[in-house]
């Protein structure tokens, strides 16, 4: 049950960072570049899941992704399975919750890179696109480095969310955060210790690396 709790989880952040790292891509380009007076409204959007408790978020996704509802029932019509208590469920309601983690540091990276650069290639005949792609992407490519290792290790330590959900499958549903949470109502200490030890030693190396990677970008800039 432990071993499958980890890959489990493992997947789930693989895959809810991969999905954000793309369809983030460019709601951070446009947080970073836009005048748009809407702008402050998407970001406050964007940034919800920072303050707003898990366990609203997940009730509200769990209300949205019910047989009852239409994406639910959409869903269901298609697969013939329900999200809630699914895996699928699991990364819809990951990639809400890890979704400023991924775009914020993106959103910063590019905007560091300052449209002076953009302009000048846009005056050399290069394409919004090719510029995007050549220059502005290489610039903040350790921005999205940071956002990738963010939202991976933040999907990986999820807990509210995935367990109103997803509640608590073995081997479907249930995650490292709900293992743990598990096996102390079992009393089962000595798995809870690992676990969270395991945890809270690659939360201290995710963060100190992201010191490092900005640390490192901040000397570059000096």
């Amino acid at each position: 049950m432990i071993w499958a709790a980890v890959w489990l989880s493992l997947k789930l952040a693989a895959l809810t960072t991969v999905i954000l790292l793309v369809a983030g891509l460019p709601l951070a380009w446009w947080l970073a570049t836009t005048r748009n007076r809407l702008r402050p409204m998407v970001e406050a959007l964007t940034a919800l899941p920072l303050v707003l408790p898990p366990t609203v978020l997940g009730f509200y996704l769990l209300i949205l992704m019910s047989p009852e509802a239409p994406l639910g029932a959409a869903f269901l019509r298609l697969t013939g399975d329900t999200l809630t208590f699914s895996f699928s469920g699991l990364v819809i309601a990951s990639i809400f919750y890890s979704l400023p983690f991924a775009v914020q540091p993106m959103q910063t990276a590019f905007a560091g890179v300052g449209p002076g650069l953009m302009e000048a290639a846009s005056m050399l005949g290069a394409r919004r696109r090719d510029a995007f792609f050549s220059i502005a992407m290489p610039l903040a490519r350790r921005g999205m480095l940071t956002a990738g290792v963010l939202t991976f290790a933040h999907t990986l330590g999820e807990f509210g969310v995935v367990l109103m959900v997803g509640g608590n499958i073995p081997g479907r549903t249930r995650v490292i955060s709900i293992e743990i949470y598990t096996a102390v109502e079992t009393l089962d200490y000595a798995t809870a210790h690992i676990l969270s030890a395991a945890l809270l030693v690659l939360s201290f190396v995710v963060l100190s690396f992201v010191y490092v990677l900005n640390q490192g970008r901040g000397r570059r800039l000096v």
